[in-house]
C-alpha cells in the first residue's frame, strides 16, 4: 500500500533532505539543554520538593515544550537552530493535534528503546530521511527554505 504525500519528492528536491539526520541530532542536543534549563529554573518554585520527582518533571516540561514549540512554528527551538522544520503529511506545518500526536510518539519511542533504534536507523537510511514517528503519521523534518531577501 502506498501513501500519497504532498511532501516534496526526495529525488527531485533532494536538497530538503540534505544532512537532516545530523541536523536532528544537534536540535535535539539544544533541546535537551533547553529542557535541562527549564527544569532546574522550576525546581525551585516547587520549594525543591521536585527533586524527588525530577525525572517525571523533566518528561512532562519536555513533552510541553515539544507540542508547544511544534504547534506554534512546526518546529522546536534546536530546529530552529539548524534550520529544519517538520511537515505535515499535505506539505504543511502542522497543527496542535499534529503536533501533540508528533511529540507522544516520540516520547513512546524515547520510553521504548528498540523502538527508538529503529527511529534512528529509518532516519539514516529511509529516502526522506523520516523517524518512526514520521512513518507512522507521514510527517518529515525539511530543510527550511531561504527566505528572499
Amino acid at each position: 500500500m502506498t501513501q500519497t504525500t504532498a511532501l516534496p519528492d526526495p529525488y527531485t528536491h533532494a536538497d530538503l533532505y540534505r544532512d537532516v539526520p545530523t541536523k536532528r541530532l544537534v536540535a535535539w542536543g539544544v533541546d535537551l539543554l533547553a529542557i535541562l534549563a527549564m527544569t532546574v529554573v522550576l525546581v525551585p518554585f516547587t520549594f525543591f520538593t521536585a527533586l524527588f520527582y525530577l525525572p517525571f518533571l523533566a518528561m512532562m516540561v519536555s513533552f510541553l515544550y515539544r507540542w508547544v514549540t511544534i504547534a506554534r512554528g512546526s518546529a522546536t527551538w534546536g530546529m530552529r537552530f539548524t534550520a529544519i522544520e517538520l511537515r505535515a503529511a499535505d506539505g504543511g506545518r502542522m497543527d496542535a493535534s499534529q503536533a501533540f500526536l508528533h511529540t507522544l510518539g516520540y516520547h513512546i519511542s524515547l520510553a521504548v528503546f528498540p523502538l527508538q533504534l529503529v527511529s534512528i536507523a529509518l532516519m539514516l537510511m529511509s529516502e526522506r530521511k523520516q523517524g518512526l514517528t514520521d512513518h507512522v503519521l507521514g510527517t518529515a523534518a525539511l530543510n527550511r527554505a531561504a527566505s528572499p531577501a
